[in-house]
């Protein structure tokens, strides 16, 4: 009360409360200390006259009167005020005659250091222990001994004379309430589905009744336990107090933790400096960022798994026994300098010069990428790369760069794994310092299957430089060295490594081939390097170049450029080792390889095999075979837990040479077919590519060109479309949407042109483009599709992230969701990850450097009445309960009616895929030609257009819907 005016007010509104909460309205009136601290003096009394104090507690944190934290000694009081304030606390023991344990409460004016009585508290009070962690004195056994009879000073009371009493160190004590510090302290309600508490020196429990299952109501006590800490100093006491409460797992009910994490580190509490109004006038204490509960949103994943089954190993084979992939032992080995070390030294120009004089030959190891990417789908999880890469530091830095990112990973990352694609450069760069780190471009394509804006190309590649790129292996898809050049500025402008590709295809060796001939590749190269190419890289895609096409390809390049030539191929032929070592013959200085494990078939050759091949020869590269061949033993253990995306190839398939289909295409393609239900045709499938190449006018195939002709030799097997069908004009195909934008001009201009007849028969009229696609393009408004996809995302995205949505706008938004939903799914063993947990297994999930998650599953439930199952684990020893949706017990989707091939009013799904987009409604008129619809199938979309003129009589799906293939889409009258 500051005057007279609202005196009898404010006095009227106490009489109402106190009548309310006590059912008498007296009240009386204290002296107004507007910046108050508020101290409480420890002191025990005998009944022989006998008066001590432990020393004083702050206790000026609270809310609403309700005490937060307690601290022992008080740090704002000098030694003469605390000498004064215990002083007066005896003085008013001894006049009253006080006897037992009690607490004398005192407010001390902030602005002057005055101090007021307050009361005593003929108790012993919650915070004791505070008193009790400084003086080492047991307060509630001094009680019952006083109370006894026994006096102070005496051994049996356990209470020395007042002059053997001293203070030793700092402690603090916090209430662990279920005060939502979000709804203004409002005490919460309901079950705790979750208590784990901390442990450790120099940190005490006093436990109320919180425990995993206790149902805490309205009318319980807000107060779960109390947690003290001490230590040497007000610091160590405060980190140690902030660990305890950081360690608190408390679930299903709201609590303090977060405000109390917060206060911990506030640097006014830290100096003591705040009164009893502290809280309402430091508003960021109630500011809090978002809770990561990373442990809940894994079990959630772990048990969905585990009861519904991971869609990406759906009705595939599992692995016959669990295998833990082991990392070689080699800790005490160092991480001496290497590549990378190299080119921060050199830069990228006199590194090539470098390359240029080794006469070693240097090696790339695939297995990061291009391995996995066609053996396996591209499946292999960041857990199992990264986990090897600091061995690889130290077991081969004589490596010249290991190839990790880039091409089909970064989609299926995101789209399958769940995975952000930059974190896993991250992981691999930072265990992996010492080895050159590279990817695969696609030039103006970036990591996807379109062209993109130039600034966006620019934009990718400067947080791939930053991310920890040290090579960029540049290529187009049709080898259009126009389509390159802004993508090779991009790199140089980062001072990585160019390495400009030359894709190659047909056969050097037949003297009948008139298209890519050596001219072809010499004239290619030639521009490459005026380019600015700091490398020349030569892509086999599909391993088409045989030994004699490789020495003869290589040998003339030699005579021709300047820089230092890269060899990539790929094994599906069985004979690709043999090309990479014509290739060293004639002086190529760097090719690819795989480890041991994944090498062959539609990978590159045996890493361990070709070093082997070199031994004792001028050209030997410095590679240790041993550890070679211990890394190998770990990935062939990783590779045990990917059966489920192994190819049926078995041996290599000189039909290579006919269809000409990329490696990393090869395994992709065989599982679009197989998710398509042609996993029985693929010989048609192969073939019909062969007739797609052909009628395409013999492309440059690989990624995305490759796409362009895999999409259309889908589209015409599970179609029923022969080759006749397609360059017939009077025969309608409902082309792929890929082919239709590649003959539209948007990758860019195949060498020797489209066919123009079928070109004309796609595009139907519509006039294609002949200039770089990206220069038509105006420049992305960066600003603007940032606000699109934090709208989306609903948080704020990194440039990396932005990098991805650019990319992959869907693909990212799906990822995030996911991300939000389960957290960060690459810490879970891949075993778990595809398959779940068995009853009895228990595995240890790294979430930080020693920070440990020790999951055990324990078992499931039988199905409740709502569809759910409950999943019992135990997290770090304390009992979880997970809840999940049994997929299997919710309805059975109506079977779709299928389309009937005699009617002409119906039209069926030519394929299985989902119904991304419906363009007309139901009653239009449409024109035979016009789209109806649009219908996706990994990654493949195709526009289903009228075959006639008619009416939408009827609509049979919707958008968003799964259709199998011959599902009735529409009925036209």
């Amino acid at each position: 009360i500051d005057g007279p005016d609202t005196l009898h007010e404010l006095v009227d509104i106490g009489r109402r409360e106190a009548r309310t909460a006590f059912g008498n309205d007296e009240v009386y009136l204290e002296k107004l200390v507007k910046r108050a601290r508020h101290v409480e003096v420890q002191v025990l009394s005998d009944h022989h006259g006998n008066h001590v104090h432990l020393f004083e507690r702050d206790c000026t944190v609270q809310r609403r009167n309700q005490k937060i934290v307690e601290r022992a000694p008080a740090l704002y009081l000098s030694p003469e005020q605390r000498s004064a304030i215990c002083a007066s606390a005896l003085t008013l023991c001894r006049a009253a005659g006080y006897r037992n344990a009690g607490t004398v409460e005192f407010l001390q004016d902030a602005d002057t250091g005055e101090f007021y009585f307050i009361e005593v508290n003929p108790r012993v009070q919650v915070e004791h222990t505070v008193t009790e962690a400084i003086t080492g004195i047991d307060i509630v056994k001094a009680q019952i001994r006083i109370a006894e009879g026994h006096a102070i000073g005496s051994a049996a009371s356990g209470v020395p004379r007042q002059e053997d009493i001293a203070m030793r160190g700092h402690a603090v004590q916090c209430r662990i309430t279920t005060e939502d510090p979000e709804n203004n302290f409002i005490p919460d309600y309901g079950v705790i589905t979750t208590y784990r508490s901390p442990a450790g020196f120099g940190i005490r429990l006093d436990a109320g009744t919180a425990y995993t299952g206790a149902r805490i109501t309205r009318s319980f006590d807000s107060l779960l336990v109390k947690v003290t800490a001490w230590g040497n100093s007000a610091d160590e006491v405060a980190r140690r107090m902030l660990r305890a409460v950081r360690e608190f797992r408390i679930r299903g009910v709201s609590t303090n933790l977060r405000f109390l994490e917060g206060l911990l580190q506030n640097s006014k509490f830290r100096a003591a400096d705040y009164t009893t109004t502290f809280i309402d006038e430091t508003p960021e204490l109630l500011v809090f960022p978002r809770r990561r509960d990373r442990a809940t949103r894994l079990l959630r994943f772990v048990a969905d798994v585990t009861v519904n089954g991971n869609p990406a190993i759906a009705n595939r084979p599992r692995p016959r026994t669990a295998i833990v992939p082991r990392v070689p032992a080699c800790d005490e080995m160092p991480i001496i300098a290497g590549s990378r070390e190299r080119l921060e030294t050199l830069g990228p120009q006199r590194f090539a010069q470098w390359m240029l004089a080794q006469e070693q030959v240097l090696i790339t190891d695939t297995t990061f990428r291009d391995a996995h990417q066609s053996l396996l789908a591209t499946r292999v999880r960041s857990y199992d790369m990264v986990a090897i890469a600091d061995a690889y530091a130290r077991l081969l830095p004589e490596l010249f760069s290991v190839e990790c990112w880039g091409g089909a990973t970064f989609d299926v990352a995101m789209r399958f794994l769940h995975e952000c694609p930059w974190l896993r450069l991250t992981a691999i760069r930072e265990r992996m310092p010492n080895i050159l780190t590279q990817m695969l471009l696609r030039a103006s394509n970036g990591v996807g299957y379109t062209n993109y804006p130039d600034n966006v190309v620019r934009h990718f590649v400067q947080q791939a430089a930053t991310a920890g790129i040290d090579v960029f292996r540049i290529f187009d898809s049709l080898n259009w060295v126009e389509n390159m050049r802004v993508a090779i500025d991009a790199v140089l402008e980062t001072g990585k490594l160019a390495e400009a590709a030359i894709c190659y295809t047909g056969n050097l060796s037949d003297p009948d081939c008139r298209k890519y001939d050596l001219a072809y590749y010499v004239r290619m190269a030639r521009e490459l390097e005026a380019a600015g190419a700091h490398v020349l890289g030569i892509k086999d895609m599909a391993g088409l170049c045989r030994p004699r096409a490789a020495r003869t390809l290589i040998a003339a390049l030699k005579q021709e450029i300047g820089i230092p030539i890269h060899f990539h191929t790929h094994d599906t032929s069985g004979i690709a080792a043999a090309s990479v070592l014509a290739a060293i013959d004639a002086g190529v200085d760097a090719v690819d390889a795989a480890m041991d494990a994944m090498s062959g078939l539609t990978s590159q050759p045996n890493l361990g095999s070709i070093v082997e091949a070199l031994r004792h020869g001028p050209r030997e590269p410095a590679l240790d075979v041993d550890a070679i061949r211990r890394l190998s033993h770990y990935w062939e253990e990783v590779r045990h837990g990917y059966c489920a995306f192994e190819s049926e190839e078995r041996a290599g398939a000189s039909e290579v040479y006919v269809h000409g289909m990329p490696g990393g295409q090869y395994t992709n393609l065989r599982e679009q077919a197989r998710a398509l239900g042609l996993g029985d045709r693929w010989p048609d499938v192969a073939r019909a590519y062969a007739d797609v190449n052909e009628l395409f006018g013999d492309i440059v195939k690989v990624t995305p060109s490759s796409k362009v002709v895999g999409d259309m030799a889908l589209t015409m097997v599970t179609s029923g479309v022969s080759r006749e069908d397609v360059e017939s004009p009077t025969v309608d195909i409902a082309f792929p949407q890929s082919v239709v934008s590649f003959f539209r001009g948007d990758l860019g201009q195949p060498y020797g042109g489209f066919p123009q007849a079928l070109q004309r028969k796609i595009l139907k009229g519509e006039q294609p483009i002949t200039v770089r696609p990206g220069s038509l393009m105006p420049p992305c408004d960066f600003d603007a599709v940032r606000k699109e996809v934090e709208h989306k995302v609903e948080r704020h995205v990194s440039e990396q992230e932005l990098a991805s949505y650019l990319m992959y706008p869907d693909v990212f938004v799906a990822y995030a969701q996911k991300r939000r939903q389960y957290g960060d799914l690459t810490v879970l063993p891949t075993s778990v990850f595809f398959y779940g947990m068995e009853s009895g297994q228990e595995i240890n999930v790294d979430l930080d450097p020693g920070r440990t998650l020790i999951i055990r599953y324990l078992g499931t439930s039988e199905h409740h009445d709502d569809g759910q199952r409950t999943l019992f684990f135990e997290l770090n020893g304390q009992p979880r309960q997970i809840k999940v949706t049994d997929h299997a017990q919710e309805v059975t989707r109506v079977p779709q009616q299928k389309a009937e091939s005699g009617d002409p009013s119906h039209v069926g799904a030519p394929m299985p895929g989902l119904i991304a987009e419906i363009s007309v409604r139901e009653g239009a008129t449409v024109a035979k030609g016009d789209a109806l619809m649009t219908i996706e199938a990994m990654k493949m979309q195709t526009v289903i257009r009228a075959e006639r003129d008619g009416t939408v009589h009827a609509i049979k799906v919707t958008a968003g819907q799964q259709v199998d293939a011959k599902d009735l889409l529409a009925v036209l009258d």
